[in-house]
């Protein structure tokens, strides 16, 4: 399990969610004590885009992390 924060607008949702349903790991977002699928784009919406989001990764996929890049804010290992 990997944490990093990430920083999303309402326009990157859509293309956020279409990205993480791609990669064979289970990914959640978590906004404090929320907790819900990245893969689910009313999941993602449902949290407060505001501020920064905590995306946790089950697995190792390179390829997806290096594609979410550049929603990332800082790195964080867990």
């Amino acid at each position: 399990m990997t944490d990093y924060t990430i920083r999303l607008s309402t326009g990157d949702v859509r293309d956020f969610a279409c990205l993480t349903q791609k990669t064979p790991c289970d990914v959640d977002l978590l906004d404090n004590r929320y907790v819900v699928n990245a893969k689910s784009i009313m999941g993602v919406f449902s949290l407060d885009l505001s501020g920064s989001l905590t995306l946790r990764i089950y697995g190792m996929d390179t390829e997806y992390i290096s594609a979410v890049r550049r929603y990332m804010v800082e790195e964080s290992a867990a």
